[in-house]
Parts: structure tokens; sequence; C-alpha cells
């Protein structure tokens, strides 16, 4: 799908704009009514550390399950932002793939493009935190925020020498896509210059129903015109994030004399939902033979049990993972 002419937006409208698109990138609680029965019913069974099978409702052994991992060649993990424990466990499962002979590789959501450069210099230096580098990186300029607890797993990537992927296509082109429209966007320099004009921005109308329904749901009021905008540049950043997981794949089995590797994808949860914003598109580019696993890590007590009955009846990801609630609490469901 691509709009046609300049996508006015007035102040209010911008900020409107820019608040949905956010919501749908963070995307923790953000997911449709149950369309099938119940995988589970919510119960006392249910605590902090475990792994439940979205498909059958079982609670699994943790360390039997971790184990599982370095058998896929990606394994997608959506994350509440800023909840550490998330960030614990993708450290968690990063470290046993490794112990395991298996190379992990690691992309993450939180990076641009555009500071990849500055990121493959900080993790052969091991210079991470300071104010140079982070400005270097465009930490602030397409992530925002601190740089903790992140930098826990960016140090582990340092540390153990893995490749460290940017996932998001630069801020400023998204931001001109939102602004815009796509069809306007994909006829200037900019686009070509991140060779985006040799991929495909695909609009699966699963997908399409899903976003949109979403954005209406979590922030309602907005104009056709408004969601229109969203919807094209949640489907670029998807499309971009493919592309890097699969420019990722494909560099790992180049590689000479090396042994497997596992990706693991860290992003929000919204990414990876149903698998479909970014793990279809990888599937698209690689064919069916590419294994993976999609892991929804999603903060527990008890007073959230229904929510997470729901995601697991929507059929979230193959796995949820219940973790301690993080600092920012837990998050909001929109019904």
């Amino acid at each position: 799908m691509g709009g046609t002419g300049t996508h006015a937006a007035s102040g209010g409208l911008w900020w409107s704009g820019i608040v949905a698109v956010v919501c749908l990138w963070i995307m923790t609680g953000c997911v449709s009514p149950a369309s099938r029965p119940p995988a589970s019913s919510p119960g006392p069974a249910w605590k902090v550390g475990h792994i439940l099978d979205v498909k059958t409702g079982e609670v699994l052994s943790l360390p039997d399950w971790l184990a599982r991992l370095s058998r896929y060649d990606i394994v997608y993990v959506g994350e509440e932002h800023y909840n550490r424990h998330h960030i614990e466990a993708a450290v968690t499962m990063l470290e046993v793939v490794r112990q395991q002979g298996v190379r992990p590789v690691l992309t993450m959501e939180m990076f641009g493009w555009d500071g990849q450069a500055a990121l493959d210099e900080g993790l052969a230096d091991g210079r991470l935190r300071d104010d140079t580098w982070l400005e270097r990186v465009r930490w602030k300029a397409n992530w925002g925020g601190a740089f903790e607890p992140y930098g826990t797993l960016v140090e582990y990537a340092a540390r153990n020498h893995l490749p460290l992927y940017a996932m998001n296509p630069p801020k400023p082109l998204i931001r001109q896509v939102v602004t815009r429209g796509l069809r306007q966007v994909q006829q200037q320099p900019d686009w070509a210059a991140w060779g985006l004009d040799r991929e495909e921005i695909v609009d699966d109308p699963r997908y399409r129903e899903r976003i949109l329904d979403q954005l209406r749901r979590c922030h309602g009021g907005g104009t056709d015109e408004d969601y229109r905008a969203m919807y094209e540049a949640s489907m670029v950043r998807d499309e971009g994030m493919a592309k890097t997981v699969a420019h990722a794949v494909q560099s790992a089995r180049k590689e000479q004399g090396a042994s497997r590797a596992v990706i693991l994808s860290y992003t929000g949860g919204g990414h990876i939902q149903y698998n479909l914003p970014v793990p279809s598109r990888v599937v698209r580019r690689l064919g069916s033979s590419v294994t993976h696993v999609s892991v929804y890590l999603a903060s527990y007590e008890p007073s959230r049990a229904e929510d997470i009955r729901h995601l697991m009846e929507d059929g979230i990801a193959d796995y949820v993972w219940l973790t301690a609630v993080g600092e920012q609490g837990t998050p909001q469901r929109c019904r």
C-alpha cells in the first residue's frame, strides 16, 4: 500500500500520530479479542518464571525449554520496553545457546541503521556508556530514554564478541513516511540510499487487520488519513527489521568454518505478535526451511491472569514467558 500526495499535519495531528505509532511499536497489551477456544484457564499454578506453551496451555520446565532454543535458526523475543527482567531473560537465552556451543547473534530494535557503524566501534573497544558514543550511535534520536537497562544486553554482546545488528530503519525516514505518505517517500533519495528501493513493502491483509484494529482501539479519534500514515510507517519499520534479521541469518551462514548460529531478535512484543509483523516477512525472504520460534515476555501478577489468558487464546506467540513486573508497572491492555 502506498500513499499519494503530502500528508498534511497540524501540530496536534502530528503529535497524535506519533503517540499512536509509539503505542503500536511498544505494543505490550494492545491485542485483539479472543478468536478461538481458550488454550488454558488461568489458575494458582501460574507464577513468575513459568514458560507457557500457547498451543497447549502447558507449563514447561524452564531449563528443558531453554535447552531447545539452540535448535532454531531464529528466536524472536518480544519485550515490554524497559522491563529489566525481560532484558535479563534475553541474556539468559543468549548464554544458554552459547554454552551449548552454538554462536548467538543479536539483533535489537533499539538501534537504527544510521547508528550501526558507531555500534560496531563500541562493541570493539568496549566504551559503550560515554555520552560521545551514545550520541554517535544516535541512541536518543532513534530510541530515546535511558540507555539503561539495555546497556546490560549490549555489554553482554561486547564481552562475548557477539555480532549485534541495529534493526530499525532511521527514524527521520520513518517520520517522512508518517508525514508525507509511503509512495512519495519511495521517490526520495533517502529511500534508495538505505537500499529500500530494492525491497518490497508487503501489505499483508492479516497484518493490516491486526494493526489497524489495534490503532483504532488504543488511540481512537483519528482520521482515516492518520491511520493510513501510521499503518504505512509500521509496515516500513517491520519490513526493515525483517530485512535486518534475514541479513543476519545469511551473513552467519556465509562465515567459513564457523559453527551454526542462532539469531536472537529482540524487539517490543508488538513486532512478533501472532508471528506476523517481523517473523512472516523473514519467512517470505528466506523461505519456510528457516526454523524459528517466538517468545512473548509478559510481566505477571495474579491480577493479570485474565489478560495473559486472552493473549494465549489469541495465539500471541509460540510461548509466553511470565516474568516479574518491571519498574514501569504492568501494561494496560486496550479493549
